[in-house]
This record gives C-alpha cells, sequence and structure tokens, in this order.
C-alpha cells in the first residue's frame, strides 16, 4: 500500500509495510480472521502436565470436546458424539511449499473409547479437503498417532503412544487431572511435516471429537504454523517481497527528479 505525501509541492509516495512478527503463533491469542465451533482458545505458559511448544513461544492454540458441540467433525465416522474445530483465514501457497507445526493430544478418556483429533488443509474456495494433515486416536497401547480406523494421513508425522496418565491441563474443563482406563496421557509434542501439492488458496483446520459418550473429554494443542517457513497467524502480517523496497527507492527517486526538474533558476 502506498500513502501519497506532497514535499515542497511536490507529490510523492511513502510505502506502508506491515510489520512481520518474530514469532509464529498464539502469542497475541486467536489470530483476526480465524473461526471455530465449539470450545477452542489460547493456552499461555505451563499448564499442567503440558509444557510450552518446542518452537520457543509461550503460548499456543487448542481445541477441546469439553463443551464441545454436535456435528463439528468430519470424515462420517461412525460413533462420534461432540466436538470442536477452529480455522485458519485463508493463506496462498505454492505447489511444493512445506506445512508445517506442532501439535500435542491430550486425552482423559481410554479404552473403549476412541476419541480422536486431527488437521486438515481445506480449499478456500469450497471448504473440501485437499489433505488429512494428521489423525490421532485413543487406544488402550500402541501407537496412536495416525489414529487407527480413520482414513490414511498425507503427512510426514512419527509414531507417538501416550504418556500415560498425563491429563492435567485445563481445556479438558472437570475432566482435567482425570482418567478413564488404559490410554489416557498426552502424547507430548509432534512435528508434523507436509508439503502442499498444489498452488492455491486453503485454510488450516485443527479438530477434536469425542466417541460414543459426552464424558471424559481429550483435547488438541498446536503452535508454530508455517508455510514456507513463513507464520500464517496473525495473517495481517506478511514477509515485504523484496521487489517492494526497491520500488518505493524508483518513486522516492522520480519525485525527487521532479522536483530538480521544476525548480526554476
Amino acid at each position: 500500500m502506498y500513502k501519497k505525501t506532497i514535499l515542497n509541492g511536490v507529490l510523492g509516495f511513502c510505502l506502508i509495510v506491515p510489520a512481520l512478527s518474530a514469532t509464529a503463533g498464539f502469542e497475541s491469542g486467536i489470530p483476526a480472521g480465524w473461526t471455530g465451533v465449539g470450545n477452542f482458545g489460547t493456552v499461555t505458559g505451563v499448564n499442567g502436565d503440558v509444557a510450552t511448544p518446542p518452537n520457543g513461544n509461550t503460548s499456543y492454540g487448542y481445541v477441546s470436546t469439553d463443551n464441545g458441540v454436535n456435528g463439528s467433525t468430519p470424515f462420517g465416522i461412525s460413533g462420534t458424539t461432540t466436538g470442536s474445530n477452529l480455522r485458519s483465514s485463508v493463506f496462498s501457497a505454492a505447489a511444493g511449499d512445506p506445512l508445517n507445526f506442532y501439535f500435542n493430544y491430550i486425552t482423559s478418556d481410554g479404552s473403549g473409547f476412541a476419541d480422536f483429533g486431527y488437521a486438515q488443509l481445506l480449499n478456500a474456495g469450497t471448504l473440501t479437503q485437499a489433505a488429512l494433515i494428521f489423525t490421532a486416536r485413543t487406544k488402550p497401547s500402541g501407537n496412536i498417532i495416525p489414529g487407527f480406523g480413520l482414513p490414511a494421513i498425507d503427512a510426514t508425522v512419527p509414531v507417538a503412544t501416550i504418556i500415560a496418565k498425563q491429563t492435567n491441563w485445563s481445556p479438558l474443563g472437570s475432566d482435567s487431572g482425570k482418567c478413564f482406563a488404559a490410554g489416557c496421557g498426552q502424547t507430548g509434542w509432534v512435528l508434523s511435516a507436509f508439503n502442499i501439492a498444489v498452488a492455491g488458496d486453503y485454510l488450516l483446520e485443527f479438530g477434536v471429537a469425542n466417541f460414543s459418550d459426552n464424558i471424559f473429554d481429550s483435547g488438541l494443542a498446536f503452535d508454530g504454523i508455517t508455510v514456507a517457513g513463513v507464520p500464517i497467524t496473525p495473517p495481517s502480517e506478511v514477509p515485504v517481497p523484496a521487489a517492494l523496497p526497491l520500488m518505493a527507492s524508483a518513486l522516492a527517486a522520480f519525485g525527487y527528479s521532479r522536483r530538480r526538474t521544476n525548480t526554476k533558476i
């Protein structure tokens, strides 16, 4: 964006550029333009058993099934009850751009109640799924990433087991610190790495769902979301293309030249 200025009777232009945040994440809360249903928000600092993200940020986003709503989860999985999701604002990506972030699945539920969390990439125009980034699902033992009985994932995500009984986390509400049978706990922070296949405009959605009942809740924490190394949160903070400072310099020189030309001798 350019702002007109008049100096000594000469019309010039001043380039106005938004500043780029030093951190990628939720340090100032949910970014403008993000939308969600159910229970979502941000957490700051170490919260019970859940540490701050490994990227050095002090805050992160979350969704939780505590006070979730009906019909908020995808995939058409029979047996899901309530859940929550949070969608980013629209962002653009080139083919091959890496989409990376950290996540942590925390569940107070266990054996026989297969709650799950996920992240998916949505096409901006149609809100159809472009990619299922990852899934995590409660089960009594073994790897819970990717989640069993769910569609295949598209990202490179390490398999992970539950760190048992680590459920002290405020977004779980009254179920924080509780544990129903084997399978409750947290995964710890896990890095998801995915390369976007097709250039376009997208949204990123994080979600979590209860399975079979609405008690012993589960949640998903996430942070450090970048596309090609650039934060997508908050959406108003974008890097300055290299050509823009050059254009600004050229316009400034043009203004100076006009002033010299119009100066009477």
